[in-house]
């Protein structure tokens, strides 16, 4: 079985560690900005007859040929890495990578984005629980009161206090992608395998992408596109434009930056700050979809953030109180 990482983390000098805080907070910022446009950008293509599983085969597909060979490159000729990771690349690319995103997408097809994204976003939350029964890192009250502002800045930024029609086939499938989110973090922060960043980021796609393909061509996943123009915020766009933009933009350059900001921050608080993703989400539903945010909205998006700090101020207390693990 694949050993998953805990978020201790090397003593280095502050200063050093200071800026590798500060860079893994960019990257997680630009990798839940890249994210949140994929939702608003699919369900332009899914009203036009395309399926989930085409536009989350042809998305990843296109980011495995971009990533690829940076990957490769990346690498420098220490293939041995690769074989003896494999199996976590498996993991990543069919959990993390084609699990979460086309379960997403099928959820999205059932139910209102609100809710879909409020349930895959209680991955935070398994995260925590996974790290406390798997690595005895049990949350302290700074960690569990951040916790709780997070969630109160979802359910306003979603929208949800005026009530939500969930449907049991959505929140099944949204419950499957917040199992591949958690995934994504934890993997992500694994630095014990040795593999660059962006060579995981590769070898994910690449399995994502094989995977959805044999099962669309044994039949499993229904595949159905559509070359009618897509519309976003009252104009027509091209069809292969939000593909180009999901494939590059919200899978390629989303999941290197998000691997990098694991590694720099550990699946604890990156988990947390991934949750501007869905911020972003509702930015970009407004300037894309005409879906104009509400103040109520903009009032959890800054509890979100106050939930990230409280996260981050408990992660402290935890690594500095908690023995070494071996």
């Amino acid at each position: 079985m694949t050993a998953l990482t805990h978020d201790g983390v090397p003593v280095v000098p502050s200063a050093a560690q200071g800026s590798r805080l500060a860079s893994g907070l960019v990257f997680a910022v630009v990798s839940a900005m890249s994210f949140g446009m994929s939702g608003a950008l699919a369900r332009g293509l899914l009203d036009t007859g395309w399926t989930p599983g085409s536009v989350t085969l042809v998305r990843v597909a296109l980011a495995a040929s971009v990533v690829l060979p940076f990957g490769v490159a990346a690498l420098r000729g220490r293939w041995f890495l690769v074989r003896r990771s494999a199996p976590t690349i498996v993991l990543y690319g069919v959990l993390a990578v084609a699990g979460a995103q086309f379960c997403y997408f099928s959820a999205v097809q059932h139910m209102q984005v609100g809710p879909a994204l409020l349930i895959e976003y209680t991955a935070p939350a398994a995260v925590v629980v996974w790290l406390w029964l798997r690595h005895g890192q049990r949350p302290g009250p700074v960690t569990l009161v951040g916790a709780g502002l997070a969630a109160l800045g979802l359910v306003l930024v979603l929208d949800l206090i005026s009530g939500a029609d969930l449907s049991t086939a959505g929140v099944l499938w949204a419950l499957a992608a917040m199992v591949g989110a958690a995934s994504y973090f934890l993997i992500s922060a694994d630095e014990s395998n040795g593999l660059p960043p962006i060579a995981l980021a590769a070898g994910g796609l690449v399995v994502g992408s094989t995977a959805l393909g044999l099962l669309a061509l044994v039949g499993l996943l229904p595949m159905a596109a559509s070359t009618d123009a897509t519309s976003y915020a009252g104009r027509e766009v091209a069809w292969w434009v939000p593909l180009a933009v999901l494939g590059l933009v919200t899978a390629a350059i989303a999941y290197v930056t998000g691997i990098a900001a694991s590694r720099r921050l550990g699946s604890r608080l990156a988990s947390f700050v991934a949750l501007l993703e869905v911020v972003a989400g509702v930015g970009f539903a407004w300037l894309l979809l005409d879906e104009l945010p509400r103040p109520i909205q903009l009032v959890g998006g800054l509890l979100i953030l106050a939930g990230v700090v409280g996260v981050k101020l408990g992660e402290s207390r935890v690594r500095a109180e908690e023995p070494a693990l071996g």
